[in-house]
């Protein structure tokens, strides 16, 4: 008898996974959007299925393409 295993699917990225808000807090010891919210603009947030208003790419190369 021939078990196949489940097949898994691939995490994508979340959206705030590529911000460049987010960032791990030693505190908490997690990542974090560190975007100064207060608790109405945080449940608006997450209740929503639009995109965060204060979304930015994250690029840690945009540095180094400006020197060259």
């Amino acid at each position: 008898m021939n078990k196949k295993k489940p097949v898994e699917k691939q995490k994508t990225p979340s959206q705030c996974e590529m911000c460049a808000y987010f960032d791990y807090d030693e505190d908490w010891e997690e990542y974090v959007c560190i975007m100064n919210m207060d608790e109405d603009e945080m449940v608006r947030l997450y209740q929503s299925r639009e995109s965060c208003p204060y979304f930015r790419f994250y690029d840690e190369y945009k540095v180094v393409r400006k020197q060259n």
